[in-house]
């Protein structure tokens, strides 16, 4: 070892909430598995409690209160295993629960009830743990059980403890012994209903109750004086109006509330020196209690062994996280009975100490029976640690890294690269392995409370150092000598990977195309020295590579050579019309004659003789044929008959020398009419292929060009066009092209007849088996007209002898529907 120079300085606060996080983190955490270890039963013998697993596993014992003892075993599934456990004393219940840790992962939680205060002790052998119950001697820990409120389960003052007791960290459930139904989670509190405080003994225990379960957001001191604790509730309304306390611990408690986004703040004026915690109390520990107590106190902990016969396989490109966690795991504690008389690990000084004497100091620590930590809650910590969280993971969206250690303070003056980071040994307890390649560089550091893995981190990047991690072996070498490595091994295992005799294999395909399915298996499943033939007459594959990738080439064609499920799609047109049309028309004329013939003239010389007749030029009825002559016929007067009218009737009168004529005809007409026509294409179709059916004529077309007569065909059809694709959601995507094409020769021009089109084209996604419409179109036409003669229409009674009324009302609907059918083989 390397001795300091006499200017070196280094230093470790107590940043005691920080060194909880980071410690009970990785003592507890062990190496994540595939799939979690099963909790096999929990029974009883005697006056101990016996856990047993199907694999061993880390686990760690706490006591929150004299009748209760946690066993928590980390990465254990509970399933549907019961405590077979009877009441005994001094055990009055054992309860299952499966709670998750911060990283997510399973924890079996085994919960012993107590009928009076016991102390216990834990051995552990492969995958049996043994918890041993026994009278409690300690008159410290009967004093806090008459002091502190009772049945409250301890929940540090920190975002840690925030977050352990979220409703995300609940537990999922819990399985109680014979009788007991699971536990129900609790509903989320929305209002703050009550704050409360109660005086008991040098204890004062500030109490908030909601209409649900209180989950503080963040918990933590405010950095400005006076001393103040904040507690943020988010998405909770207040109704606490401000109080005032005349306490010795606690002066005041502020509530606010905000309403966009609706949020509260609790804010407790605390005194100084006080310490506090906060537990869960009130009825299925929805509310919380802020314990308050005047002098310090401490709460230590267990941590446990991973009990395992077989040596750790070692994972390359672990987190340092996980090295932490490895360093903790394999520390040999002894039981808490033999921790309470052995003395705590001694807290860092602040001042130079030699790598030697470090490494003796460590050597020495691990060679105690006992794995206690003493973590002091110090008041005058004003800024909580951040939750935990991985360490140098990036941040959501920030691009920053995140570190957790607990704090430290360097000061380094030209002191040696190498043997500063000898020293890190010593802050973390991981076992570090420097490289010959890295300089023994003098360097000068002053760092003052930085989180030690971020100083680590830190002062590698600096000198462009890197680390690679092994269990609890950490290995520093420059960056570029981990980069030839890794390329090396990269060159190596590919190296392996190629070696070997090749194979030959024939595939013969059932469903796709060997010429399609050549390129997927080439870029997917093949080897640099893989090759791949194509039979097209057999439909067959000829692969030859090393027999590993045959055989992921063999996995991969059974995935892809799959029958396509096919599609029935049905249309169907519908077209509705309905016509309504009524018209009232009138014809009249007259003739009339002053001649000497008919002995009716004037007597005068002008005018003598004269004629009133009609002028529109047609004749109102036909000649009498009884008459000799036809000049009884009058000429229209006013022409205002109903067009192909189907009801028509007249009136004739007449002079009897025929001096004066006159005829009137009434027609009238009345249509109404509906129509319905109904188009149903269908088709089938495999799953993303293109199909299309179509009936219908063609008219011809007949153009004259430079005396040159061209006739070209025009489709009239119905014609349906589908391109189906089918979800894994059991519904069918389409593509759809529908044409409703007919010609009505009712208005052809030179014998060429209109086309009457409907169409659609759109993409659509509809349920298996479900009908939807895709398109519709409706038209209405209404129509109101009247003819007349003007001035005369005037005329009352008789005005409707000079016009004519009609009235047409028209309208014309379509409607298309789609329905596709999967058919599965």
């Amino acid at each position: 070892m390397i001795p300091l120079p006499p200017h070196t300085k280094l230093a470790r606060p107590a940043a005691t909430l920080s060194l909880l996080a980071v410690l009970a983190t990785g003592a507890i955490a062990a190496r994540s598995t595939p799939a979690p270890v099963r909790l096999l039963g929990v029974s009883a013998q005697g006056n101990a409690v016996l856990i047993e697993s199907s694999a061993p596993v880390a686990y760690a014992v706490r006591q929150p209160d004299p009748l209760t003892v946690y066993v928590e075993l980390r990465g254990v599934s509970v399933a549907d295993v019961a405590a077979d456990v009877e009441r005994r004393d001094p055990v009055t219940a054992v309860t299952l629960e499966q709670v998750a840790a911060i990283d997510g992962q399973h924890v079996a939680r085994v919960r012993v009830a107590l009928a009076r205060p016991s102390d216990y002790a834990v051995r552990s052998a492969r995958n049996t743990i043994r918890l041993e119950l026994s009278p409690s001697a300690s008159s410290t820990r009967a004093k806090n059980a008459r002091s502190g409120p009772a049945q409250l389960e301890p929940l540090p003052a920190d975002p840690v403890a925030a977050a352990l007791a979220s409703p995300a960290a609940a537990p999922e459930a819990a399985v109680g012994t014979e009788g007991r139904e699971p536990t129900v989670p609790l509903t989320d509190a929305t209002t703050l209903d009550r704050v409360h405080a109660d005086r008991a003994g040098d204890t004062t225990t500030v109490t908030l109750s909601g209409n649900g379960r209180l989950t503080p957001t963040s918990v933590i001191e405010s950095p400005e004086p006076p001393r103040r604790l904040l507690l943020d509730f988010a998405n909770v309304s207040s109704k606490v109006p401000e109080q005032t306390l005349a306490d010795a611990l606690v002066k005041k408690v502020r509530v606010s509330s905000e309403r966009q986004p609706a949020s509260t703040r609790v804010s407790i004026e605390v005194a100084k020196g006080s310490t506090y915690h906060i537990a869960r109390v009130g009825t299925d520990d929805q509310d919380l209690a802020v314990v308050f107590q005047p002098a310090q106190t401490s709460a230590s902990m267990v941590m446990l062994p991973l009990a395992t016969s077989e040596p750790a396989t070692p994972e390359p490109a672990i987190s340092l996280q996980q090295a932490m966690a490895n360093v903790a795991a394999i520390t040999s504690p002894a039981p808490p009975a033999a921790a309470a008389a052995a003395p705590p690990v001694p807290r860092p000084v602040a001042r130079a100490e030699s790598p030697l004497l470090a490494a003796s100091r460590q050597s020495a620590s691990r060679q105690q029976t006992t794995a206690r930590l003493e973590v002091e809650r110090t008041p005058q910590q004003t800024q909580p640690p951040p939750p935990p969280q991985t360490p140098s993971a990036l941040q959501a969206g920030t691009g920053q890294k995140v570190y957790q250690g607990h704090p430290i303070t360097l000061d380094f003056v030209g002191a040696d690269l190498r043997a500063v980071l000898r020293e890190f040994h010593n802050i973390s307890g991981l076992n570090i392995i420097i490289d010959p390649a890295v300089p023994a560089t003098p360097i000068d550091i002053q760092l003052t409370d930085i989180p030690w893995d971020q100083a680590f981190d830190t002062l590698l990047r600096t000198h462009q150092l890197g680390y690679e991690a092994d269990g609890t072996i950490i290995r520093i070498a420059p960056l570029k000598t981990l980069e030839d490595e890794q390329k090396q091994r990269q060159t190596l295992a590919n190296a392996k990977a190629l070696a070997g005799v090749l194979e030959v294999r024939t595939f013969p395909l059932s469903y796709a195309k060997a010429s399609e399915m050549q390129p997927l298996l080439v870029k997917s499943a093949l080897s640099e020295r893989g090759q791949i033939q194509v039979d097209p007459r057999t439909n067959v594959l000829i692969i030859t590579d090393l027999p590993d990738r045959l055989q992921t080439a063999a996995n991969l064609i059974g995935t892809l050579d799959k029958p396509e499920p096919q599609v029935e799609v049905e249309a169907r047109v519908v077209q509705t019309t309905r016509e309504f049309a009524k018209a009232l028309g009138v014809q009249w004329g007259l003739n009339g004659r002053v001649s000497p013939a008919l002995g009716n003239t004037t007597n005068l010389a002008f005018p003598n003789n004269g004629s009133l007749s009609g002028r529109t030029g047609q004749t109102q009825s036909p000649p009498d044929p009884s008459r000799a002559t036809g000049t009884d016929t009058t000429a229209t007067g006013v022409n205002l008959p109903v067009p192909g009218a189907t009801s028509a009737i007249g009136l004739a009168m007449g002079a009897v020398n025929g001096a004066f004529n006159l005829d009137v005809a009434l027609s009238a007409l009345e249509r109404q009419g509906k129509g319905r026509v109904l188009s149903t294409p269908r088709l089938t179709t495999q799953n993303n292929v293109l199909a299309e059916v179509a009936q219908g004529v063609q008219v011809p077309i007949q153009t004259v060009a430079n005396n040159t007569t061209t006739v070209t065909f025009k489709d009239a059809v119905l014609k349906l066009i589908v391109t189906p694709q089918i979800t894994s959601a059991n519904t069918v995507i389409m593509l759809i092209e529908l044409e409703n094409a007919t010609p009505d020769f009712s208005r052809q021009v030179n014998g060429i007849p209109p086309i009457d089109t409907q169409r659609a084209k759109t993409q659509v996604q509809v349920n298996d088996g479900a009908t939807t419409v895709i398109g519709g179109i409706f038209v209405s036409r209404e129509q109101l007209s009247t003819e007349r003669t003007p001035g005369l229409y005037r005329i009352p009674l008789i005005g409707w002898l000079f016009k004519r009324d009609s009235t047409q009302d028209e309208s014309r609907e379509l409607l298309i529907f789609i329905t596709p059918r999967i058919l599965r083989g």
